[in-house]
């Protein structure tokens, strides 16, 4: 079953192209016809190479894997933000900073010092410092929040990368090609689609487009991490130990331990007081009754 329907992608806009005297050789095998100067895409390839590109990423996500979501030119920003905050993965909006993934130690760093100096605010030891160190500091927070709020939580590379026009995108795309990182992107008929793994061919200018085709990418992130739920409970249903014994509810009662249980676990403090002189005379009692005999009785050489 197709993730989006033939109708969906029409009513987008998602088959518009560019222009014919802008348009990028390799990207004939998509184009299906031109009209008015504009190359028209074929939607049929689109529909497979998103079903391809979402199972791809469900599967990647299933795995435990993290797509980051690529998309800075303004007509893109405000929905990849929105659909990767929906689906809990990591984002760049703002520029591309070079060397965000193949030099991820350093900006892991600058996350690590965004994170420093925002605790330095919120617990007061900013007030320590002179006027200017802390307006410059301040400067510091807002600078690093708008260029690395997006992948604050990512604590490793990414799996996957999913990218909104890779002509403006390039540095991304080749970063991700030299770390051989999988790279999912929505290729428009001006884009080299040859360093794209999984090419979507799409319209990547218009704003219903965009929203259409990221929202169906962000679903399958989210189809991923129920799956992953759903094996990891079925692991710790497999993995709990077949003897072990089964809950006891709270208002059932442990027989087996009450039987246990001694007297100065059920009675109170009083009733052991008053029940000492009661046991120390049972005991007195016995104590003083004769033990019958085991022996025989004599006989005195009488015949009976």
């Amino acid at each position: 079953m197709a993730v989006v329907s033939m109708k969906a992608l029409l009513e987008s806009g998602v088959h518009f192209g560019h222009r014919t005297n802008k348009w990028h050789p390799s990207m004939r095998p998509y184009i299906f016809t031109e009209r008015n100067g504009i190359h028209i895409i074929d939607l049929q390839q689109t529909v497979k190479a998103l079903n391809i590109a979402y199972g791809v990423i469900r599967d990647a996500v299933a795995g435990g894997g993290v797509v980051l979501f690529v998309g800075t030119k303004r007509q893109a920003q405000e929905t990849i933000r929105d659909e990767a905050v929906r689906c809990g993965m990591p984002y760049v909006t703002e520029r591309w900073l070079g060397g965000m993934l193949t030099n991820w130690a350093t900006m892991y760093q600058r996350i690590n010092e965004l994170d420093r100096l925002e605790k330095m605010v919120s617990t007061g030891d900013i007030e320590r410092l002179t006027k200017k160190e802390g307006l410059l500091i301040q400067r510091e927070i807002t600078r690093l929040n708008i260029r690395l709020s997006g992948v604050r939580a990512m604590a490793r590379r990414p799996e996957m990368l999913f990218v909104v026009d890779v002509e403006r995108e390039d540095a991304a795309v080749h970063e991700a090609n030299l770390l051989g990182i999988p790279v999912v992107a929505l290729v428009d008929t001006n884009c080299d689609p040859s360093n794209v793994d999984y090419v979507i061919p799409s319209n990547d200018d218009a704003i219903r487009a965009i929203k259409l085709l990221v929202g169906k990418i962000a679903d399958a992130v989210l189809e991923g991490k129920a799956m992953r739920k759903d094996e990891e409970m079925e692991a710790e249903a497999e993995v709990k130990p077949a003897g072990e014994a089964a809950p006891v509810e709270p208002g059932a009662r442990n027989i087996e331990a009450d039987e246990e249980l001694e007297d100065e676990a059920l009675l109170g403090k009083a009733t052991l007081a008053k029940m000492t002189p009661m046991v120390k005379d049972e005991a007195a009692g016995q104590a003083l009754e004769p033990t019958p005999s085991t022996e025989e009785p004599e006989h005195n050489g009488e015949k009976e």
